[in-house]
């Protein structure tokens, strides 16, 4: 097993309650295998009185050897030695160093020194046996029993013990074995907070509820460990309780031992975690404290976003945040809700220009993203720029895997896009053969639905040789849609539901042009005045509607 780091007790006959806070936190992400938080933390602690250095160096010294930096470690442990010889385990790092380096007696004699200065310390010889499974598990199989056995002949009451054969066990993909271990350990140690931290991170995914448990467990017996703390905030993310997580981060945050881009991620909980106006009085907290915190000063503007109060503040917020992202783009990077927000302050402000640059800029970071293309769409649309709507949307189709309303969406844009591109026929035709292929599309999942055909009825107008013949060229498509749309529409009110605005307009546009052809151009009363009336009973109020009706024996 290739362990990245190695467990240790603290030196012994040493309380943990005289160690600075920040070391013993250190320790607790180190023997939780988060080496780059347990780093952070160690070299936090090393100008504190009460750290005991030579500890740290073993601890620092362990974590360069996991950054595959040998010389870094091999100076921790040499420097460790020459502050306290009768600590043990930096003679293990060495001898650590010496065993991936191939020298193996080097390497004995090295854990001997380190045996000699121990008394019958069970995590010494845990601590060996994770320096031969590092390097090679297989290979020194017996070296690592040995060790094992010893440790459980001094005291097979120590947790190392079963934290080493639970991360043997998970390392193996025993999930149950591993968890069996891990209870173990805490059973014998209720206060051996990677125990608790390992046992949870089996099952913060498949059993969260489970790992929260586990989590407050640890609290209970240890309720300011930093590491505890911000897990529990975790196990509560994982499983989108974003509430509960903001509540356990803002403890955790309280904490000496917090990290600061944890402060960060405070802010980010409280705007999904819906605590907006705490999001943004805590993000302006951070920017108060350092101006140039790019992502304190994101979440300002996501939270500002969602306060009513705060309307006539968001464009100014909108536009500085959009320009420190411009000015470096790569080190102040945006997520789509940047992009979203920004461009629809900008285009609610008038600006729209402005909103499809910042669109386009988030098509260019995240290109994956789709939803960036149907927003851009959209402000083409307020624009006016029919053939850039329908060439955006168009972008948008090809990133997802459209269905009905997406094809019905793109018909309906490259129909107008045919018709501001009229003046120029090849252009006109291949948007209006677009809209047809797409309506086609649209009906073939949705063979009931009125608006394919009203959107062949609207192709057959447009592209008709004459206005004569655009009175007629759209009758057989929008009698089909006629027919649809009361079945739709009888359906509704059979269950219940409101009629659609959309459906009542088309309805009433698809039936008068109908009622119009049969009464002015093929002089049939009958179907004149049922498709007046099937007008007229979606506005009933229409008086013009009601003189057609009236005019028809």
């Amino acid at each position: 097993m290739k362990f990245k780091g190695i467990l240790t007790l603290c030196l012994a006959g040493a309380s943990l309650a005289s160690y600075a806070q920040t070391h013993i936190d250190g320790e607790e992400y180190y023997k939780a295998d988060q080496l780059e938080n347990a780093k952070d933390l160690l070299k936090r602690s090393l100008n504190n009185g009460q750290t005991d250095k030579a500890v740290a160096d073993y601890y620092l010294g362990m974590i360069a050897v996991d950054e595959n930096n040998k010389a870094e470690a091999a100076k921790y442990f040499a420097e460790g030695i020459s502050l306290n010889p009768q600590y043990p385990y930096n003679y293990v790092g060495q001898g650590l160093l010496q065993l991936m380096g191939g020298n193996v007696k080097e390497a004995e004699n090295l854990f001997k020194m380190a045996d000699k200065n121990s008394k019958k310390d069970a995590s010494l010889q845990i601590a060996i046996a994770r320096a031969y499974d590092r390097v090679d598990p297989v290979q020194y199989e017996k070296q690592i029993a040995k060790q094992i056995e010893k440790a459980r002949k001094f005291n097979m009451e120590n947790p190392d013990i079963y934290l080493f054969e639970g991360d043997q066990q998970r390392e193996a993909k025993n999930w149950g074995k591993a968890a069996g271990m891990y209870e173990m350990a805490k059973s014998y140690d209720p206060k051996a907070t990677a125990a608790y931290v390992k046992y949870a991170n089996l099952y913060t995914m498949v059993n969260p509820d489970f790992a929260i448990k586990m989590l407050g467990e640890l609290l209970t017996v240890n309720p300011n460990s930093a590491l505890g703390q911000r897990e529990l905030a975790n196990a509560y993310y994982n499983k989108k309780e974003y509430a509960k997580a903001a509540t356990e981060y803002g403890k955790y945050v309280q904490n000496p031992s917090h990290f600061k881009t944890d402060e960060n991620r405070y802010a980010f909980l409280l705007f999904y975690g819906q605590d907006y106006k705490k999001g943004y009085d805590y993000a302006t907290k951070l920017l108060s404290e350092d101006p140039n915190n790019f992502t304190a000063q994101r979440y300002q503007f996501m939270n500002a976003a969602q306060i009513p109060e705060m309307k006539e503040q968001l464009l100014p917020l909108a536009e500085n945040l959009f320009a420190k992202y411009k000015a470096d783009p790569k080190t102040n990077r945006f997520a789509p809700i940047d992009f979203n927000l920004i461009s629809y302050e900008l285009q609610s402000a008038g600006r729209p220009d402005e909103a499809i640059e910042v669109l386009k800029a988030g098509i260019k970071e995240i290109p994956d993203f789709a939803d960036f293309n149907k927003s851009l769409a959209m402000v083409y649309i307020d624009k006016n720029d029919l053939t850039d709507a329908a060439e955006a949307y168009a972008d948008y189709m090809k990133k997802i895997e459209p269905g009905y309303n997406d094809f019905i969406q793109q018909a309906t844009f490259d129909f107008y896009a045919a018709i501001e591109n009229k003046a120029d026929a090849a252009k006109a035709d291949k948007y209006f053969k677009a809209a047809k292929e797409n309506a086609d599309k649209a009906a073939a999942i949705l063979p009931d639905n009125y608006m394919p055909s009203k959107i062949y009825g609207d192709i057959a107008k447009q592209t008709a040789a004459n206005e004569s013949a655009a009175e007629s060229a759209a009758v057989a498509d929008y009698e089909k849609a006629s027919d649809l749309l009361e079945t739709m529409i009888a359906n509704n009110v059979a269950e219940g539901k409101a009629v659609p605005g959309r459906y009542k307009s088309d309805a009433k546009d698809i039936n008068v042009y109908l009622g119009n052809y049969y009464y002015e151009k093929a002089r049939n009363d009958e179907k004149a005045k049922l498709y007046y009336n099937r007008a007229l009973s979606q506005d009933p109020n229409n008086e013009q509607l009601r003189n057609f009706v009236s005019k028809i024996k």
